[in-house]
């Protein structure tokens, strides 16, 4: 490990270096998206439309442990006194030279936890006190940020728990953190990942003290007795109930000492007749007190969600013109495609939003809300229909293919509530807008978002209540399956075929693939986004896994090895979190040749003007280069990560599946630079300089929608004769 100590960059006032971090907030990278209020934005302008076509590699950084086909990393880096500092695929905390790549030090967290999506980290200083706050499964840790060492005062030596003041429901549920926090003052305020199936732990929003690791509030996303919100749930609901989460990351306005966390819906996704109601604060903007963790005002975006519509991304904080006036407000972008426009202080909407009628569930038990907010301006950046007009045209073959199976399932406007007949969702469960989030540039107040244009199709599943005595499992194995189709059909499919892209691999014949103590190992701590279920009883796991390695009990046998005793055991434990309802899992409709079974594009980078709430442009976001060849224009491809505008004049995204990354021209959407990075750069962007020379970094973890996975780090500067200032 080497460690080393960096004086502070002296800036000198010529060029793209002329205004302080003091004074600008956008010269700078030390926060996760560039700033608290999630701009994305960098006011460098070194590198502009005259000369991005000079940018070449600074240089690359490999971590060395990728952890194969499932790997990524989707860290947003921070540069702080010339450091950067960012999360490798096994989640250990680099830092690196910012201008060489050179490693200074690597903090291991060397836990029993399986690795998973890490997006960033958070630094606070207080004097000569520096450190570095990241999540590594379930825990918190602060290290010195000059040293890499635990800081021993925080916590037990550096380190806490997320589950903390999350109460005790939650002991044994599944808890980490995906998106890093915000720091007000002495305070690291922060949301977290939880599971999205019934057993979900609650989803909290909780200020940490960044110097001892204590709880100091709670926000409650789902209403205690005698806290406003509480009737639009049933009695008692958040002892029962969980996610309503803020696992998308949180913004700040340091001078109001306001924080604005998104919040995503409530557990079980799909079906909510065990939570009837609006179930406020699920889908919701929440302005909250950043000292005292108190509800200022909320918006919610969906009402009683059964489409999986979490916010996806922080709010920006911008400063729009609105009727002649300078209104501080909130942008809110969606997966649905919307942009909700608020004003930051009171929450009430600077365009209409229209609360229209949508069609109610047939599924046994659910009531559906009636309405749902459509906001009127700006118009949604992604399609909302999926109508047979959109039906692909790449090929008559690939038309004729989707036009079958769309005339099957149940289609047309947006909310059409689950069903066992199919659903067709578009866009889809990741789109529009996804955690990439959006840049806004303050001085032109244009908002720039990607987007994914991609129908996905759901079944609902009817499943056995487990509340019958007829209903009990004979069998190990038959108690595994239930156990199976419960907890893992989600994601896997209800005959363990795993899904079209490979995020969700196929589970049969799962002994040549894993031994058995593997398998145990995985369900015990998760991998990758699957969540942990060390939650489940020994009885629960030996169960699933007879089930998975389709190990043969005959009932005889069974009856002899547990008795009578165990089945009322395992009958109890299937009816603790029963649901009617499971569903085929996240499916992608594609054509018979894997392409999106709608018209191009699939994806796209757009712009919108939030003073007149207007879309100045769309362009497509990534290329299918054989579909190029064929003379199809450019379709654009499915896309995750988001976009840093720049005072030079550009826009710089990488995010697409053809793992390239891009610069285009913020004013007119042109494409003026690319670059074929060594694996899927499903990450944000930063941009920041040292000692003159302005850089642009990004993580290339691949590992989704089926591509190689990666451990890299590029940056990318200009020729050092292109970039002098004289």
């Amino acid at each position: 490990m080497t460690i080393c100590r960096f004086s502070l960059v002296i800036w000198s006032c010529i060029g793209l270096l002329c205004c302080s971090s003091k004074q600008d907030p956008y010269t700078t990278w030390e926060t996760y998206q560039g700033d608290p209020g999630s701009n994305q934005y960098s006011s460098l302008d070194q590198i502009n439309k005259g000369n991005v076509d000079q940018l070449k590699v600074a240089w690359v950084y490999q971590t060395g442990d990728s952890l194969g086909q499932q790997s990524q990393i989707q860290c947003n880096p921070i540069i702080v006194d010339d450091i950067l500092y960012a999360t490798s695929p096994a989640i250990k905390l680099i830092a690196l030279q910012a201008a060489t790549g050179e490693l200074l030090w690597e903090f291991d967290p060397a836990l029993d936890f399986s690795p998973h999506v890490n997006r960033g980290v958070t630094y606070w200083e207080s004097g000569n006190d520096k450190r570095i706050l990241f999540t590594a499964g379930s825990l918190l840790f602060s290290i010195d940020a000059i040293t890499g060492k635990p800081v021993v005062s925080f916590g037990t030596a550096g380190v806490t728990s997320l589950k903390a003041g999350l109460g005790p429901r939650a002991a044994d549920l599944f808890v980490i953190s995906t998106s890093p926090g915000v720091i007000y003052k002495d305070l690291y305020i922060l949301g977290t990942r939880v599971s999205e199936n019934a057993d979900a732990a609650p989803g909290y929003i909780r200020a940490f003290n960044a110097r001892t690791g204590a709880v100091e509030w709670v926000f409650h996303t789902i209403p205690k007795p005698g806290e406003y919100g509480y009737e639009t749930w049933p009695k008692d609901a958040y002892g029962k109930i969980g996610g309503v989460n803020a696992w998308a990351g949180i913004s700040l306005d340091m001078g109001r000492g306001v924080v604005y966390a998104p919040t995503g819906s409530a557990s079980f996704d799909f079906w909510g007749g065990n939570r009837k109601g609006s179930n406020l604060f699920a889908n919701c903007i929440i302005a909250i007190d950043a000292k005292t963790g108190q509800r200022l005002w909320h918006y919610q975006t969906v009402h009683h969600d059964l489409w999986d519509r979490d916010l996806p991304a922080p709010p920006n904080l911008v400063t729009v013109t609105h009727s002649g006036v300078k209104v501080d407000a909130v942008a809110q972008v969606t997966k649905s495609g919307f942009v909700f426009l608020l004003d930051r202080d009171t929450g009430k909407p600077l365009f209409p939003i229209e609360e229209r009628p949508v069609k109610n569930s047939d599924l046994k038990g659910e009531e559906a809300w009636p309405t749902q907010p459509f906001p009127l301006k700006p118009p949604p950046f992604a399609r909302q229909h999926f109508n047979e007009d959109e039906i692909t045209d790449i090929s008559p073959e690939a038309h004729d293919f989707v036009k079958t199976i769309w005339k099957t399932t149940m289609t047309g406007e947006q909310f059409i509530p689950p069903s066992t007949e199919g659903t067709m969702y578009f866009p889809g469960f990741d789109g529009g807008a996804e955690w990439g989030g959006a840049s806004y540039d303050s001085n032109t107040g244009i908002l720039y978002v990607n987007a994914n244009e991609m129908p996905w199709i759901q079944y609902m599943v009817e499943l056995e209540l487990y509340n019958n005595d007829q209903l009990k499992p004979k069998t190990i194995k038959e108690a595994g399956e239930k156990i199976y189709k419960t907890n893992c059909a989600i994601c896997h499919g209800q005959n363990r075929q795993g899904n079209a892209t490979g995020t969700y691999p196929p589970l049969l014949e799962l002994e040549k693939k894993l031994s058995k103590e593997s398998s145990r190992i995985i369900i015990e701590k998760g991998k990758g986004f699957m969540p942990s279920f060390d939650q489940f009883s020994e009885d629960k796991k030996n169960a699933l896994l007879t089930y998975l390695y389709d190990e043969s009990i005959n009932n005889s046998n069974h009856v002899k090895q547990v008795g009578e005793n165990w089945i009322e055991a395992m009958t109890k434990e299937l009816q603790e979190f029963a649901i009617p309802y499971s569903h085929t899992g996240y499916n992608r409709f594609f054509d018979q040749e894997g392409y999106p079974a709608v018209k191009p594009p699939w994806g796209t980078l757009n712009a919108i003007d939030l003073n007149k709430g207007e879309i100045l442009w769309q362009v497509p976001l990534g290329e299918f280069e054989e579909l190029t060849e064929r003379g199809i224009p450019k379709t654009g491809t499915e896309n995750y990560g988001g976009p840093v505008a720049t005072a030079g004049g550009l826009i710089f995204i990488a995010a697409s599946k053809d793992e390239h990354i891009r610069a285009f021209d913020k004013d007119t959407g042109t494409e003026l630079w690319k670059h074929k990075l060594p694996a899927g750069g499903y990450a944000t962007p930063s941009i920041f300089a040292v000692n003159g020379q302005q850089y642009v970094v990004i993580a290339c973890g691949g590992g989704k929608m089926g591509t190689a996975p990666g451990d890299y780090y590029i940056a990318f500067s200009l020729p050092k004769d292109q970039s002098s200032v004289e």
